[in-house]
Formats: C-alpha cells, structure tokens, sequence
C-alpha cells in the first residue's frame, strides 16, 4: 500500500498466468499454431515464465524504492539523504533522580553512578553533580544505559536503588517518570518527515516548519498542533505513538528543537505544552446474525478487535472528534450484525485536544436473525 493516499503504481506486470498468456499469444500468432497445454513448446514456455515473473517482480519493487510513497529501509534513507533528513537514531530514556544524604559534607556524584529498580535496566547520571556543605539532598539527571523504549515509563520512586556504593548516600529515587527512549525511527514516520521536510526552508515561521522541527525532537512524536493563541506566541503540543500525553522530558526536547535561533524566526516567543486530555467512556452492544453461528466465535474477535482499533485511531491524533459513527462502521465492517452505542456521544474536539478513552465496556448481546 503506497503512502500519502497516492494512487497505486506498477512498473511491470509481475503476474506469471498474464506473462505466460502474452508469450504463448504471440507464439501462436507468429508461428500459425495452437499450443495445447501438454505441448513440450509450451512446457518450455511455462519454464521461463517463473524466472520472467520474478524478474518483473524485482523491477517493479526497484523502481518503486525511488518513490517516497515505497521506499523502504536503506533506499528510504538515500530518500532522506536528498532533503538533508537523516533518520532519527535510538534516543535514552530520561529521569531525574534525587541522592538523600545523611552526612552534611561536601562530595562528588560521579559521571555514569548507576540506579535500578533491580529488574536489570540501570540509569547513570550524564555528569559530575557537586554536593555542597549543608545539602541533605542533591538531584541529578540521569539517562537509561541502554536506547530505546526499555526504558521509559519508570514510575517517581521506583529507581530505588543505588548500584555503585557512595559515601554518605541514605537513599535514592526518581522524581519524574522515565521517558524519552525510542528505537531507531520507523520507516512510515521517517517517510511523513521526508514528506514535510521542504516546509523547513522557509523563515516566516509556517505552521508545517514548527511541525517538521518538533517531529526531529524524538521519534516517539507522531502528530503535532501549532497554534498561535496571541500575536508573537506560538504553541507547540506534540503526541507521543499511541496515544501517550507526553512528560516534561519530551516536551524539553521539542521545545530545544524549535527554539532554535536558526528554526524560530526572531519575533517568535515559542512555547511548548502537552496536549488536552479530554476523557470519554465508552459502552457499545452489539450482535452477530444468525447466519453466522458456525463462525460466531470468529466474528466476536475480529469486533472486538476493531473496537479496540477504533480506540487506538481515536486517541492517535489531535483535534479528532469523539465519533461514534466510525465506530459503529469498524464493527459492521468486522462482521457485526448491530451495533447500539450507549457512549460515547459525539463531541466536538479543538485542535490542541485529544481524546482519551477511560472505562471501556463491549458486550457481545448474541445471535439475530436477519
């Protein structure tokens, strides 16, 4: 499936059954026979035509990997390469950590001091912390060993344990939630930043540039809102994948990414903020026809599936409204006979909102005859 909503292409035909009608057509044509399907000529021709289908095959993938709406892996990146939009790299997860002291005297917490929560993922601090005569306490920024997502979601206090022993350190423990660590960037996000590079070029500050420079911050960032709610403000709410409501973490990094001198045009006053929450219930019956009953079992996962599907769209993105009637069409589609939805109702969402579903209830209510 290309990307973008750009129509479908192909380069060459790749079907064998197509392949092997065109050759034994002209065959016939220049030779004034008819080939029956146990002739040796046209067994020789069916031969070919598995190594001329994958030929075709390989063409038509090759030229496609020139085509931002294809490309895929190393050919993506060569993609990127042309804009000057390298893929974003694994990130560590972040946190800041507090150092309880029981001796008042003047010490050094050493670059790369590790804590845990003893499940194996350790965070060390990124530099030298001076402790001052008199500080019962001193708090440190300190980054996952190791990239990507193993490492967020850390809850305050449960980086409770100091793994390399300090003079005089009573306890330790997290004061922020982790967050912050990403795999190397997806082909499919790094293909929609390749899309909006172009918008970067400009200096009067368009919406599309705050949205291409937020978007480098982590590869975490999957929608942005830009607003501008007074003269000379602009305001950035970025939404991490799947829905997360980002921490103070993330939004530190968006807010560096785009307040850059060479980024934000001069009268720009740039501030970034985590988007609106805006919270619904949802309660939804639904039933299966009758004429299904051998395959009831079956249909029961696929609806419920699209109705964990349609919550995964709905918290994707923001400014979507709370639509009930996508819900209902993901169901039908699945194999639902009627859907009756109690919640949510419709609800208008701004653009710097995003709705969270909070209690979820799917009852399946049984056969119905059609």
């Amino acid at each position: 499936m290309t990307r973008f909503s750009l129509p479908e292409v192909t380069f060459a035909e790749k079907s064998a059954q197509q392949i092997e009608a065109e050759i034994v057509g002209r065959f016939e044509q220049e030779m004034g026979v008819k080939l029956a399907q146990a002739d040796p000529r046209r067994k020789f021709i069916q031969a070919i035509v598995a190594l001329l289908a994958q030929q075709r095959s390989l063409i038509d993938y090759s030229a496609k990997q020139n085509l931002l709406g294809y490309a895929s892996g190393p050919f993506l990146d060569h993609l990127g390469a042309d804009n000057d939009t390298p893929r974003l790299k694994p990130t560590y997860a972040k946190t800041t950590v507090r150092f309880h002291l029981t001796v008042l005297l003047p010490q050094i917490i050493r670059t790369g001091t590790r804590v845990t929560a003893g499940d194996g993922v350790y965070f060390a601090t990124t530099k030298e912390v001076f402790v001052k005569s008199g500080q019962s306490y001193v708090d440190a920024e300190v980054q996952c060993t190791v990239p990507g997502k193993i490492g967020n979601g850390y809850l305050p206090g449960q980086l409770k344990q100091l793994v390399d022993p300090l003079p005089w350190v009573q306890s330790v423990e997290n004061l922020t939630k982790s967050e912050g660590g990403a795999d190397e960037e997806e082909d499919d996000p790094y293909a929609e930043r390749i899309h909006q590079a172009p918008e970067r070029f400009s200096v009067a500050g368009p919406e599309g540039a705050y949205v291409y420079w937020a978007r480098t911050a982590s590869p975490l960032i999957v929608d942005v809102s830009v607003l501008s709610p007074s003269p000379g403000v602009v305001e950035i709410r970025p939404l991490l994948e799947g829905g997360v409501i980002p921490e103070q973490e993330i939004l530190d990094l968006v807010y560096a990414a785009c307040n850059e001198r060479k980024v934000r045009p001069l009268t720009d006053k740039v501030e970034v903020a985590a988007p609106e929450a805006i919270f619904y219930d949802l309660t939804v019956h639904y039933w299966i026809s009758a004429s299904h009953s051998t395959i009831a079992t079956q249909v029961q996962t696929r609806v419920d599936q699209a109705v964990l599907d349609y919550l995964q769209w709905q918290k994707s993105k923001q400014g979507r409204d709370i639509d009930p009637s996508e819900l209902v069409a993901r169901m039908k589609n699945a194999g639902a006979k009627r859907v009756d939805v109690a919640l949510p109702v419709y609800q208008k969402i701004e653009p710097y909102q995003v709705a969270q579903d909070k209690l979820v209830r799917i009852e399946y209510r049984g056969l119905e005859h059609d």
